[in-house]
């Protein structure tokens, strides 16, 4: 069986070209990224609270509209304001007809007054009287005005430019004070890691990653680095420009870079695959010599594929590429 192995060897050996470029193998700095999932995440996730309990008699959202900052949102009707508008109302007629009675007889008392038949007395207390039923009036209109304000404030508004994520309640719903009737996701998405804390002192402000997403990979920045660990895990924010917003909370496969080490690299063309086994030509006296290798899978490094050495291989090995044989498998 080892006869005929050599005698295979021999012949593989005998078929690559002399001529080929030969490499010498150099240890490089290659990067280890460590996988872990990313959620896509708002910057700011606001609610668009009720400021006023009611009904919701209009809601105009609905989960994955894009709204702008101050849209309706919905309308809540209190009914008992507008009975405390028509008691106001009452009012202010009823101390409308008492002033414009106060004022009649404020100008007869001038009248006597003039002719002699009243006193000065008599008339300042009928002044007096008008004044008082005048900021009676004022009173009651600005105790409407409140009402009227506290009416207007069942309009529910959007805090912030952005998407609608959730509407927890339906039209026809009793909202109380400060119940959320909408959530708005706004002011820009970004990728929320949690990274396990082995991994967190390799992680800087600045450091790039790998995002994979629908099948294409991008690249985004580390904005923040949190320092409270949570979990056995640390927290931390990443830009990523164009990262797409339609599904908040979405997990996606980020690429961190954990370490530095030096390996032995080869581009993918150098390999020769038989039967299942990974060789490389040596360069020698009397010609190129195939060696078994162990390597890792093909990767892109500069628009080329290369392949780690992980044995079989030393630093300064002449190794003969193989264009024409490289990467073909039986």
């Amino acid at each position: 069986m080892r006869a005929i192995l050599t005698l295979v060897l021999t012949l593989w050996t005998a078929a690559l070209p002399v001529s080929a470029e030969v490499v010498v193998l150099h240890p490089v700095t290659v990067t280890d990224w460590k996988a872990v999932f990313g959620r896509v995440e708002a910057r700011d996730s606001l609610p668009a609270r009720a400021r006023l309990g009611g009904t919701l008699t209009e809601l105009t959202v609905k989960e994955g509209d894009e709204v702008a900052a101050g849209d309706v949102l919905g309308r809540i009707v209190d009914d008992k304001l507008t009975f405390q508008l028509s008691a106001y109302d009452a009012q202010i007629a009823g101390l409308e007809a008492q002033r414009a009675n106060a004022q009649t007889e404020l100008q007869r008392g001038e009248d006597l007054l003039a002719r002699g038949v009243t006193t000065a007395q008599q008339l300042d207390a009928l002044r007096t009287q008008v004044s008082v039923l005048v900021g009676q009036i004022a009173a009651v209109q600005a105790e409407r005005r409140g009402i009227e304000q506290q009416a207007t404030e069942g309009i529910v508004l959007a805090p912030v430019a952005g998407r609608v994520i959730a509407v927890p309640v339906a039209r026809g719903a009793v909202v109380m004070a400060g119940e959320t009737v909408a959530m708005i996701a706004g002011g820009g998405i970004y990728l929320r890691l949690a990274v396990p804390e082995r991994h967190a002192a390799a992680l800087e402000e600045g450091d790039e990653i790998r995002i994979e997403e629908a099948g294409t990979t991008r690249s985004g920045r580390v904005e923040r680095v949190y320092p409270l660990i949570e979990n056995g895990r640390v927290l931390a924010d990443v830009a990523v420009p164009g990262l797409s917003d339609r599904f908040i909370d979405a997990r996606v496969l980020v690429r961190l870079p954990v370490a530095e080490r030096a390996a032995l690299m080869l581009p993918a063309a150098a390999i020769l695959t038989r039967s299942g086994l990974d060789f490389v030509a040596l360069e020698g006296e009397g010609g190129p010599t195939l060696r078994a290798v162990v390597v890792s899978a093909p990767q892109e490094v500069e628009g080329v594929a290369t392949v780690e050495v992980l044995s079989g291989l030393a630093a300064g090995d002449r190794v003969v590429l193989t264009p024409t044989e490289g990467g073909n498998h039986d």
